[in-house]
């Protein structure tokens, strides 16, 4: 689909000759280059873990949305210098209305591209389906500024053609900025989300033989979560008793919480009457929890 809105937005854009469409056809163009590093890293996330790579593969997803806001900034930074240069030199002429027609359908193809990936990568929790979604939403913000500028242009303002392709790069520009954020992010072990935590310590803490939860913590691998949660048991228990606890802990969380795929369960026995707690490591959603027990 990018192929196709790259090859008709800038041949309508050449014959229309509006420079605003040829801009947006270029960043159509961009989006192909981004679609086909989104498969690849999709593909080698799936991957299983090795000895190289003991946590598997997911991160390369972050990798790819960073080399995706990498291509939308540098292609935004172009057509804003292209479209600057044209109105220094004075190259300025309004386009025909045929470029209106490419514009209009570019906006409404792009949008049910962004919601559809969007879906997609939202259900798999995959941050380069995500990131390709909203790589065609700029397309939809940008083929409207497009639309906006050219019907300006046709109705007596041609300078509002290139106005409108400068407008196109800086959006686009702030888009590849925000994935670049979210993918270093991804790439430091950002925390998971405050709610799966949340889920997962009253998962823990109901349990009938769990005193407490003394420790809990989580990130994010390309679509994965891993966690780290240690709990508390009586410490009279026999250490197999201990060992089938830890399993029932590690088992209920797998059965309901989505996208976890590693649980590492560690068990701290205490005497029954007292409730050991390390507040100073314990995360402040848990705190709060706890304070309202």
């Amino acid at each position: 689909m990018n192929i196709a809105q790259t090859g008709y937005k800038g041949l309508l854009g050449v014959l229309s000759g509006s420079a605003a469409l040829v801009a947006d056809s270029m960043h159509s163009g961009a989006d192909v280059v981004a679609s086909a590093v989104t498969m690849a890293s999709v593909k080698l996330s799936g991957r299983p873990a090795d000895d190289d790579y003991p946590y598997g593969y997911g991160n390369v997803q972050f990798i790819s949305s960073s080399i995706v806001g990498l291509i939308l900034i540098f292609g935004a930074l172009y057509l804003i210098y292209e479209s600057i240069s044209k109105i220094v030199a004075g190259d300025i002429a309004a386009p025909s209305a045929m470029a209106v027609f490419g514009a209009g359908i570019s906006i409404v193809t792009n949008e049910l591209m962004y919601r559809y990936q969007n879906c997609v990568g939202t259900e798999n929790n995959s941050p380069a389906i995500i990131a390709n979604a909203w790589d065609n939403r700029s397309d939809a913000m940008s083929s409207l500024a497009v639309l906006v500028g050219i019907a300006a242009a046709v109705m007596g303002f041609p300078i509002a053609d290139n106005l409108a392709a400068i407008g196109v790069g800086f959006m686009v520009a702030k888009i590849g900025i925000e994935l670049n954020v979210d993918a270093i992010d991804g790439l430091m072990d950002s925390s998971v989300d405050t709610d799966v935590l949340t889920e997962v310590y009253d998962i823990a803490k109901g349990m009938p033989q769990v005193l407490d939860v003394h420790y809990l913590r989580g990130r994010n691998v390309g679509e994965d979560v891993h966690l780290d949660i240690s709990i508390c048991v009586d410490g009279e228990l026999k250490v197999y008793e201990s060992d089938f606890i830890s399993d029932a802990v590690r088992n209920r969380i797998y059965s309901n919480v989505d996208h976890v795929t590693d649980v590492q369960v560690s068990v701290i026995p205490v005497r029954q009457e007292v409730k050991t707690r390390n507040w100073r490591r314990l995360p402040k959603f848990v705190k709060q929890a706890t304070e309202s027990d």
